[in-house]
């Protein structure tokens, strides 16, 4: 499994036992929300934003009761999250890539600004990182029991699976933009419960650091993913295996 998809699955997986709980709720909270505002009404059998919102909110063990508040919020006029996003670099060059949903932009701008400030990075204009990431359809489960493992790598790759890998029993597949629906109903027709389903900010090249250059440039991440307006946090620092140990 590659770094960032180790540390991806390390983080949501700690993230539903620790502190830091409440943070992820919140996030996927909001994901519920606007996927009811924008995706088309608060029934997952005809919303598939919604659905793929409610799989990630299981995946971090949110309470049912949490789930259908959000769904509620969704129909509500003054839920009026907008879609926001920021790029810039961390030290040592590393390239920072912001996704965020807030009901307040220019509280959101001064916030992210000032994070990037405090750790020594560098806010840049829109659209000036993009060709550093592809944008694509991230999926993570555990290794089912009933299902032969080379018959399911056969079923995903028809539906457009390019990387599919496993690791201590958990499964992470990696899928274009353009076949991120099609995966979702084939995952579905296997019968399979994903713990998480995303469209994440791929680097197409990654950039090595020592140890201690990566925890100044991770103390930038974790300050941004700390904030409620922020969803995701992607990069193209190389999480390699020392760095992920030292950050466990």
């Amino acid at each position: 499994m590659s770094g960032h998809s180790k540390w991806s699955t390390i983080k949501r997986k700690k993230g539903a036992i620790d502190a830091k709980r409440s943070k992820m709720f919140s996030k996927v909270s909001k994901e519920i929300t606007i996927a009811v505002k924008e995706g088309g009404g608060h029934d997952p059998d005809y919303n598939s934003r919604l659905r793929i919102a409610i799989q990630n909110a299981k995946g971090v063990n949110m309470p049912k009761d949490n789930i259908e508040r959000a769904i509620k919020r969704g129909d509500q006029d003054d839920a009026n999250f907008q879609e926001v996003s920021f790029e810039g670099y961390g030290s040592h060059g590393i390239a920072i890539f912001v996704e965020c949903l807030t009901d307040n932009n220019n509280r959101t701008v001064s916030s992210v600004r000032a994070a990037f400030n405090k750790f020594n990075g560098t806010l840049g204009t829109n659209g000036s990182l993009s060709f550093l990431f592809d944008r694509k359809g991230v999926f993570d489960f555990e290794k089912p029991e009933n299902i032969d493992f080379d018959e399911m790598q056969m079923e995903l790759i028809d539906a457009g699976a390019e990387e599919i890998e496993l690791e201590d029993g958990n499964v992470n597949v990696v899928c274009t933009i353009d076949d991120f629906g099609n995966m979702s109903k084939k995952l579905e027709e296997l019968n399979i419960e994903v713990e998480s389903a995303e469209l994440q900010r791929i680097p197409n090249d990654t950039k090595t650091l020592s140890v201690e250059e990566a925890k100044s440039v991770l103390k930038l991440i974790d300050a941004l993913e700390d904030d409620d307006d922020v969803q995701n946090v992607f990069h193209n620092m190389e999480m390699t295996d020392e760095i992920i140990e030292a950050m466990e």
